[in-house]
């Protein structure tokens, strides 16, 4: 018979900060509110915030260490903040993420199959995003509504797919997953200015791990950018994916334009159909935005 611990394994939240007051006054309530049995412990690492936000964690009984901001690195300080937790399973969250009540229990459901070692959950915007910023992240495979367990059983390595399916196939996301942690201390994030999540799937299923992705495990997450931010994300992004997949997303002149004609026109679609006042100004802001995006995404693909 089942133990309570193996029935309701403890969870410990990784947790990142930096002047996240905002964000944890909506977050901490939100694990505080899981509908989960086991035990939750939050570990956090901020880095030098100027706000309030070591103070809420404090409040709020996390353990919370303290780095300089210069010290942050994506992969790397995810490392530092599970060095110190005790949980079977290691929950990533972003400190701008609202996960659901069920967030927690349904993320681990896929670590019944024992050859499971990452789970990712649905990502969808919060309810009163403007439709640019819910449209960008209903586009993304996080959004999708079909779950998935991949290997590589039948493939042999991650290099026997092409470049974009390789992108593909390998995607992980840190703002809403776990991990088990026996697997994480013998397969830590990298040391990657970007990516960190996606390098670390690429060895997991290299070394004949599945990763999961389970969308019952939904949690709402979006970031509404100026023309600076989104041209610089997406730089980073394209950049990344150049690197490390050979795949560029914005190989010539013609994929830019027909990328800011595509998404130009899916938002003329999603915003005639959604119900939100103020349609005209979302219209005409629509080309800048997605112009930005996607010569960042020509950028990258050409490391510029």
């Amino acid at each position: 018979m089942a133990t309570e611990s193996s029935t309701h394994p403890k969870v410990s939240i990784i947790l990142p900060t930096w002047n996240g007051e905002d964000d944890l006054e909506r977050l901490l309530p939100a694990i505080a509110g899981q509908d989960y049995e086991g035990e939750i412990e939050i570990c956090a690492i901020d880095s030098s915030s100027s706000d309030r936000s070591v103070e809420l964690l404090k409040a709020a009984n996390v353990n919370v260490g303290v780095i300089p901001q210069s010290e942050f690195g994506h992969g790397r300080t995810r490392n530092k903040c599970a060095e110190k937790a005790t949980g079977e399973y290691l929950v990533f969250l972003s400190q701008d993420v609202v996960p659901q009540s069920e967030f927690v229990r349904r993320l681990l459901e896929p670590f019944a199959d024992d050859r499971v070692a990452g789970v990712y959950g649905r990502v969808l915007p919060f309810p009163d995003d403007d439709p640019l910023t819910a449209r960008t992240v209903l586009s993304l495979p996080e959004a999708s509504e079909k779950g998935s367990v991949r290997d590589l059983d039948a493939l042999g390595g991650v290099w026997n797919l092409g470049p974009y399916e390789r992108a593909r196939y390998l995607r992980f996301n840190n703002v809403a997953s776990a991990i088990r942690t026996s697997i994480f201390r013998e397969i830590p994030f990298p040391e990657t200015s970007f990516g960190e999540d996606f390098a670390w799937a690429a060895r997991a299923l290299t070394w004949g791990w599945r990763i999961a992705y389970v969308p019952e495990a939904l949690a709402y997450h979006a970031h509404s950018y100026t023309l600076a931010t989104a041209y610089e994300r997406y730089r980073v992004d394209a950049s990344f994916h150049r690197e490390t997949h050979a795949h560029l997303i914005r190989p010539n002149l013609i994929s830019v334009l027909r990328g800011i004609v595509y998404e130009v026109r899916e938002d003329l679609r999603y915003v005639l159909k959604t119900k939100v006042p103020g349609k005209l100004r979302f219209l005409m802001r629509s080309p800048w935005l997605r112009t930005a995006m996607v010569l960042g995404q020509y950028a990258g693909s050409h490391g510029r």
